[in-house]
């Protein structure tokens, strides 16, 4: 595999990611600022739009495992998004949201799953480590991610909320063109022949799923903090406006620099190892956070957290695959549906304890969350399997 098709997917990965991100972010505040919804209608839309999620992925995973070719799977992520697109944005209400939106962005962010088990195949093609392909396609990602977002508030503060969805079809054709034209076709991994593999199956595979309810602990202690922070900052603390996004923006930018430094943390001490500093971190950082007095302590607390954000979301997804016992594009799933329950629990979850208690509770959950996900790791870390690389 050539240079220039390795870089032609990580630009299809980028504009899918921008996609995903405009409508993921979006949507909550479409539903009670432009629809002039109930804040809990919100939760109706999540939750089917995780189910569908988590649903999509689990049958795509499979077909993936078993030989079946990608490309038609990046396709359908694409023209479902397209789908929902044009119909919220000729047809603009909360019927739609729940059929059309549901469906079709739910789709959508399969893409996110299909992509990064692809990513695998492509990494293997190219010569290229998968941790350190990983690492390329968080770092396009995060990306995404300080671009989407932006986007879509820009749109809907300038032109309206439906302009948000019809700029969504004009980029969700870049994503087909790309998909059509950059996107490989032969592609698709050889089904796993390795009896051990069964084994794994059948005893559903103990040590991955100890890896998967670290990966639920931790993402939950970010989740809960990202949804608590902005009212945190403004209201509890009596920051400006402006801090939150302040503090997402310098979290972004050193995020990458930590993403792209997770092959050296490998080579030097391995995954479980670095994973285990990185719960750490986190839990230092979530403190930090939740005792934010000032701008720049804000500022402190917003950069450990994207330090160990970043460090958790490539190393943890190279861990996974690394216990898939043959089947990559499953453990990829089960990551990705794990940190979508997550934030489909955090609001709920954020929302009753700051009821009882406060915001600053939330964050301090979030660290009990940390402290737990390190305490998984651990244990882990006593059985007596050799490290996984």
């Amino acid at each position: 595999m050539t240079y220039s098709s390795v870089l032609s997917f990580l630009f299809l990965l980028f504009v899918g990611t921008i996609c995903n991100s405009m409508a993921i972010s979006f949507m909550g505040f479409y539903i009670v600022e432009g629809l002039g919804q109930q804040p809990w209608r919100i939760s109706v839309y999540t939750g089917c739009f995780a189910m569908v999620v988590i649903l999509t992925n689990r049958v795509l995973a499979k077909r993936m495992d078993s030989g079946a070719n990608p490309f038609p799977m990046i396709g359908l992520a694409a023209v479902g998004y397209l789908l929902a697109a044009i119909a919220l944005s000729f047809s603009s209400g909360f019927p739609t949201v729940v059929t059309f939106g549901v469906i079709g962005f739910g789709l959508g962010s399969s893409a996110m799953s299909t992509m990064f088990s692809l990513g695998t195949v492509i990494a293997d093609r190219a010569g290229i480590k998968r941790s350190t392909f990983n690492a390329y396609m968080r770092g396009t990602t995060s990306m995404s991610w300080m671009i989407g977002p932006a986007l879509s508030f820009t749109l809907a503060d300038i032109f309206g909320p439906d302009a948000v969805f019809q700029f969504g079809i004009a980029i969700a054709l870049v994503w087909i063109g790309l998909w059509w034209w950059a996107a490989p076709r032969d592609a698709a991994s050889a089904p796993s022949s390795d009896p051990q593999a069964e084994v794994k199956e059948s005893g559903r595979n103990p040590e991955l799923w100890v890896a998967i309810l670290f990966v639920f602990c931790l993402a939950l202690a970010h989740s809960l903090t990202f949804t608590a922070l902005p009212i945190f900052f403004v209201q509890e603390v009596g920051l400006p406006g402006y801090a939150p996004g302040f503090a997402f923006s310098l979290k972004t930018l050193v995020e990458l620099f930590a993403i792209f430094s997770t092959p050296f943390l490998i080579a030097r001490f391995g995954i479980r190892a670095s994973l285990l500093g990185t719960a750490q971190l986190a839990v230092i950082a979530t403190l930090v956070l939740a005792t934010v007095g000032s701008i720049p302590h804000m500022l402190f607390g917003a950069a450990l957290e994207g330090l160990y954000f970043g460090l958790f979301s490539t190393l943890a997804i190279s861990y996974v695959q690394s216990l898939s016992g043959g089947r990559p594009a499953k453990a990829t799933a089960l990551y990705w549906n794990t940190m979508m329950v997550t934030l489909v629990v955090a609001g709920p979850v954020a929302g009753l304890i700051a009821q009882v208690a406060d915001f600053q509770t939330v964050i301090f959950t979030g660290s009990a969350f940390a402290v737990a996900s390190a305490v998984v790791l651990a244990w882990r870390s006593y059985q007596k399997r050799p490290e996984a690389v």
